[in-house]
């Protein structure tokens, strides 16, 4: 007599991971619009990091100051304003000493928490293609373009691969279009054309054949162009899915017509190390969103 069919018990169901969510909060540009409030919305808004892309002022050392005392993960790089026209680079040594490991030009930081690896690209940058003024020559020595992207990889490819990796910059790379309203396009001297990094979009080049670049955040290039143009296009997405935002919402500090203080923030939510949503939001001193404008969402899949 034949054995009976043999039935395999069900496997019992494996629970899926649960999600890891994290916030990034975004101060573009600052130009000196920082002071308590942002300190006090930061403590009610509770991102799990905050990131700033530099020109914090024109080479006062009172907002490094300031951002040691916050408790929040951060990292920065500061921009080109941030030299205060000191070529003797002294204005920029002292706010990088203030700073310490929170400045990350040039290097990685990885915030734990919330579990991210920052890169920094070149701090001081003003854009057009790649120099490096006598300030920062002063504190850093020369750096060649090809010098310059190497430092950017090296710092990428030492990051913990298992940590998703933003890269931060003063400006964005160069390759994101030459019209006046691109992320990175020149909108105030004719004919416009790319204002971007290139030792920036060299370095992402070399780190993309070993890791994924999932985000590059900067600002520099400011959303309300100049002659009246309109505004600036503030992301986009390359063909290997990096995503790139600017942030530089100038000025950051604002009232309504209803007469409420604002403060301008962009954010980032990151979904298993992947990016989620892009938005600019501007909230009042009292934590509270008052408005929001969506730049980008993934289709997210539904879980069957």
């Amino acid at each position: 007599m034949a054995e009976p069919f043999s039935v395999a018990p069900v496997p019992a169901a494996v629970p899926a991971p649960a999600d890891v969510l994290v916030s990034i909060a975004i101060a573009g540009d600052l130009h000196d619009q920082w002071d308590g409030s942002d300190h006090s919305l930061i403590d009610l808004i509770r991102p799990d990091a905050l990131l700033l892309v530099g020109d914090l002022s024109d080479g006062s050392s009172r907002i490094p100051s300031l951002l040691r005392r916050l408790e929040t993960p951060l990292a920065c790089v500061l921009g080109n304003h941030d030299t205060g026209r000191d070529a003797s680079g002294g204005k920029l040594a002292r706010q990088l000493d203030l700073l310490g490991d929170r400045h990350c030009g040039w290097g990685l930081r990885e915030l734990r928490p919330p579990g991210l690896a920052i890169v920094g690209a070149r701090p001081g940058s003003a854009g057009g293609g790649y120099h490096q003024s006598p300030a920062v020559r002063a504190v850093y020595g020369p750096v060649s373009l090809h010098e310059s992207a190497d430092r950017i990889t090296r710092a990428a490819l030492a990051a913990d691969p298992t940590l998703p990796l933003v890269l931060l910059a003063h400006c964005g790379p160069s390759g994101l279009g030459s019209g006046p309203a691109d992320p990175c396009g020149r909108d105030w001297k004719k004919p416009a054309c790319d204002w971007g990094d290139l030792d920036l979009a060299l370095a992402i080049r070399q780190i993309g054949r070993q890791r994924p670049v999932p985000l590059v955040v900067f600002g520099h290039m400011h959303h309300q162009l100049r002659r009246h143009q309109g505004e600036r296009l503030s992301w986009c997405q390359d063909r290997a899915g990096t995503l790139y935002l600017n942030t530089a919402c100038v000025p950051r500090h604002g009232v309504d017509s209803e007469g409420r203080r604002l403060r301008h923030l962009s954010w980032v939510c990151l979904r298993n190390g992947r990016p989620e949503r892009l938005s600019h939001r501007w909230y009042g001193c009292d934590g509270q969103l008052l408005y929001e404008q969506m730049l980008w969402q993934a289709v997210v899949p539904s879980r069957c």
